[in-house]
């Protein structure tokens, strides 16, 4: 089937399947590479960082400071800026701030699941129009005639919309779990990293209070 055709088959219900679908792609891609980017920089960038924290505290702040691109690092250095916090209030905004990335690292999730909902629906509206105005024009007496093989073959095409409409539906569920565990996996090393950077912190700290106490 060409293109050409694929649309005059699917009905009206075909453009906004068809703009879902480039919507779709268009998302995947941004938020592939989002995800790309973290798997490849951040892991080694905030390791180096909380080895270099807890020799040379302010050397390795202004490294970090290069980096902000990255979620975790933003997350740190919204707690690092805080003028001689305390413990709590070091652990108050690293959470702080964990929370303000989530919408972040979540972006797009409410249109993946929009898509996916959706997309099938649109597909079956189309195929109850098609099927509509292809039995609209059937007479008891076309059965077996030529005018019934194309009302058969009208049945055929309207059932495109459907097709595509759980095509579009099932990549995007794909893609929006693959996005969801990464999401998931990006929370817990978030708390990993987070409660090894308060650790380093109180010990800093600590030493901050001794040296003042003389």
């Amino acid at each position: 089937m060409g293109i050409s055709r694929l649309l005059a088959s699917g009905g009206v219900v075909i453009w906004p399947l068809l703009a879902a679908s480039v919507l779709v792609v268009t998302l995947i891609l941004e938020r592939s590479w989002f995800w790309w980017q973290i798997h490849q920089r951040q892991e080694r960038v905030v390791s180096k960082f909380l080895v270099e924290y807890g020799q040379q505290p302010k050397g390795a702040i202004q490294k970090l400071e290069q980096q902000q691109s990255l979620p975790l690092v933003r997350i740190f250095l919204a707690a690092l800026s805080l003028e001689r916090a305390t413990p709590d209030e070091f652990k108050l905004a690293l959470e702080s701030a964990a929370q303000a990335e989530i919408p972040l690292l979540k972006r797009f999730s409410t249109v993946f699941e929009t898509v996916v909902g959706l997309a099938p629906l649109l597909g079956l509206l189309g195929t109850i129009l098609g099927l509509i105005g292809a039995l609209s024009s059937v007479q008891i007496g076309d059965v077996g005639t030529a005018q019934g093989t194309e009302v058969t073959a009208g049945i055929g095409e309207a059932l495109v919309s459907t097709a595509l409409g759980l095509v579009v539906a099932m990549v995007t569920l794909l893609f929006a779990n693959v996005f969801q565990g990464l999401y998931r996996r990006q929370r817990a090393a978030i708390a990993d990293y987070g409660g090894r950077l308060e650790i380093g912190y109180r010990r800093y700290y600590r030493q901050f209070v001794d040296r003042q106490g003389r």
